[in-house]
């Protein structure tokens, strides 16, 4: 279960990673031009701490134990889920959140076709309540009004079987 020590742990022992990984995201929604951004589902708050200058992130988590600084704003020029869609179970309670901004970049683990679900390694059940393919993921950001502008697996390496992808609104 994640809890506080949770928190502190991956502070302590990931935050070189950590950091090398939110130099890659920074740089793979840097064309949105972003100064304000919320980070939905931030965790220990990393994607902040390691933050260009002249970018205000709002940070906000379902852990009330996390330092969080909560949504301020009702419009962001970005909103980020990295690592978090997996974990919400009503993703359609996403509405009022995805009303609130034009861009949003998302995070998740993308299982490799012909992959076996023994062999996944994110495959968490009970963790892990949602299993997205691209296509999949494209059709619930096409319910929100979004449409897909850039993918990759920038985080891999470090990471694996991570897929990263920014939507804007709108886009036809």
């Amino acid at each position: 279960m994640y809890n506080i020590q949770y928190f502190y742990n991956m502070l302590r022992m990931y935050s070189p990673t950590a950091k090398q990984i939110c130099d890659i995201r920074w740089k793979f929604v840097a064309d949105v031009q972003a100064t304000t951004v919320l980070d939905y589902g931030s965790g220990c708050g990393f994607f902040k701490a390691f933050s260009p200058d002249g970018i205000d992130v709002d940070t906000y988590d379902l852990m009330d134990a996390v330092p969080q600084t909560g949504i301020t704003l009702s419009r962001y020029d970005l909103i980020t889920f990295w690592d978090v869609l997996e974990h919400i179970p009503n993703l359609i309670l996403l509405n009022e959140v995805m009303a609130m901004t034009d861009w949003v970049a998302i995070t998740v683990p993308i299982k490799p076709d012909g992959l076996a679900w023994e062999d996944y390694k994110h495959y968490k059940p009970g963790e892990h309540i949602h299993h997205f393919q691209e296509d999949t993921l494209c059709a619930l950001m096409r319910y929100f009004g979004f449409k897909m502008v850039s993918s990759g697996t920038p985080e891999c390496p470090p990471r694996d079987m991570i897929g990263s992808f920014l939507f804007k609104r709108g886009v036809k």
